[in-house]
C-alpha cells in the first residue's frame, strides 16, 4: 500500500519516484517462454482507443516509405489525458526524402479540435482514420494543417502482432491493480498509397507502411528513461524493433519487442533482442549518441537468426521535448532530477541480414531516445 501511495504522489506532482525494484515491473516478455508462442494475430478490436481516465498517452502512428521518389515519414494522433482531468489531441506530421536530406523536409504540429474516438476509429474537425470492416484497410485524412495535407489508404499485407496476451507491460507491486502500463500492438508491413499536399506542391506516394497503436499508462518519464526504435523497409523485407528501458526506480529493466516479416508472411517475432550502439560520442546536450547501430533479432522464440545495422549519418532532427511539450506538462516533467529527454531522428540507408537470404538494403526509419540519466 506505500508503494501504491509513494506512486501517486508522484504522478501527481512530478516528484521522483521511490527504487520499487524488479518486483514492480511485469515487462510483456515475461509471459513469453521456450515453447509458448510470442504473439497472436491482432483483431479489429485490438486497436481500439482505450480512453483510460488517467494519466496516459494513446497513439496511432503510420511510418511510410516511399523507394519511388526516396520520401519517408509518419502520420500520427496523439490523444493525451494528464492527471484525468485535462484531454488534448495532436496531429503530427514529419516528410522527409531520403535521397536529398535538404529537400521537403516537412515538420507539422497541429492541435486538434472537435475530437473524438468511435471503436478503433478516430475524428477530428477537418481529420478521419477509419479502419476497414474486414480489419485489412486504415484511410487517414488530413486536412488540418495548409502545410501537410494528407490523404492516404495503408493495406494490410501480413497479420498484425500483438505480444503476449494483450501487448501490455505493467507497473506495480500488484499486478492485478497496477499504477501505470505500456502497450504496443502493430501492422508491421502494409501497401500504402496516397498524396501529400504542401502549399505549393503535390506528392504522390506509394510503397509500404507500419502501423503501430501505443498506450502509455503513466508519465513518459516514470516508464523510461531510453528508447530505441527501427522501421526498416526494403523490397522484400519489414523490420520493427522498439526496446525501452526503465528508471532505476525499475531496475533499469530493459523490454525489446520486434517483428520480421517477408512480402506476405511474419518470419519471426520475437523477445529479448539486443540493440547496440556503436562509436557513441557524447553531444553538447550531453547524451551519448551513436555514429552506427545494430539491431539484433535473437530473442526467445526466434529460430531465424537476423540484423538490420547501419550508419547514423542523416539527422533528420534532434527534438527537445521539453521546447515541444505544453507548459502545464513541461511543469510536471521538470520537477525530476536529470530528466532531458531528447529524440534524435535518423533515416538512413540500412542493412537486412537474414539467415538464408541474401543481404538487402533498405531504408530504415530510426529513433534513439534519452530522457533521464
Amino acid at each position: 500500500m506505500m508503494r501504491w501511495v509513494q506512486s501517486g504522489l508522484s504522478a501527481v506532482a512530478g516528484t521522483a519516484e521511490p527504487e520499487y525494484g524488479k518486483s514492480a515491473i511485469h515487462p510483456v516478455t515475461d509471459s513469453i517462454k521456450e515453447g509458448v508462442p510470442a504473439y497472436r494475430e491482432t483483431t479489429k478490436e485490438d486497436f481500439g482507443w482505450l480512453k483510460p481516465s488517467y494519466t496516459n498517452v494513446e497513439t496511432q502512428t503510420f511510418y511510410f516509405t516511399c523507394f519511388k521518389t526516396g520520401y519517408v515519414g509518419f502520420a500520427q494522433v496523439i490523444h493525451s489525458n494528464v492527471m484525468g482531468v485535462h484531454t488534448t489531441a495532436q496531429f503530427t506530421f514529419r516528410f522527409y526524402n531520403s535521397k536529398g536530406p535538404e529537400e521537403n523536409n516537412i515538420w507539422t504540429s497541429t492541435k486538434l479540435e472537435d475530437f473524438r474516438t468511435d471503436g478503433s476509429n478516430f475524428y477530428a474537425k477537418n481529420l478521419s482514420i477509419e479502419i476497414s470492416d474486414d480489419n485489412t484497410e486504415y484511410v487517414l485524412k488530413s486536412g488540418v494543417n495548409e502545410d501537410s495535407v494528407v490523404e492516404m489508404k495503408f493495406k494490410r499485407l501480413v497479420p498484425g502482432v500483438i505480444f503476449g496476451k494483450d501487448g501490455t507491460t505493467l507497473y506495480g507491486d500488484d499486478i492485478q491493480n497496477p499504477w501505470g502500463s505500456m502497450r504496443h500492438v502493430f501492422w508491421p508491413r502494409c501497401a500504402v498509397e496516397g498524396t501529400v499536399k504542401s502549399q505549393d506542391k503535390t506528392y504522390d506516394i506509394e510503397g509500404y507502411t507500419m502501423f503501430v497503436m501505443a498506450m502509455q499508462g503513466m508519465k513518459p518519464h516514470h516508464a523510461a528513461k531510453a528508447w530505441n526504435f527501427l522501421n526498416f523497409q526494403s523490397e522484400n523485407f519489414s523490420a520493427v524493433q522498439m526496446e525501452f528501458t526503465t528508471p532505476k526506480s525499475y531496475a533499469n529493466t530493459k523490454v525489446n519487442i520486434a517483428i520480421l516479416t517477408s512480402n506476405d508472411k511474419i518470419l519471426v517475432a520475437s523477445i529479448n533482442n539486443s540493440v547496440v550502439h556503436k562509436d557513441s560520442t557524447v553531444d553538447e546536450v550531453g547524451w551519448p549518441v551513436p555514429k552506427s547501430i545494430v539491431f539484433n533479432y535473437d530473442g526467445v522464440n526466434s529460430n531465424l537468426k537476423a540484423s538490420v545495422s547501419g550508419e547514423l549519418k542523416h539527422l533528420v532532427e534532434r527534438v527537445d521535448v521539453m521546447a515541444e511539450i505544453p507548459q502545464f506538462v513541461k511543469t510536471i516533467v521538470s520537477g525530476v532530477a536529470g530528466a532531458r529527454p531528447y529524440i534524435y531522428q535518423y533515416c538512413d540507408e540500412m542493412e537486412a541480414d537474414v539467415e538464408g537470404h541474401e543481404k538487402e538494403k533498405g531504408v530504415g526509419y530510426i529513433e534513439v531516445t534519452f530522457i533521464s540519466d
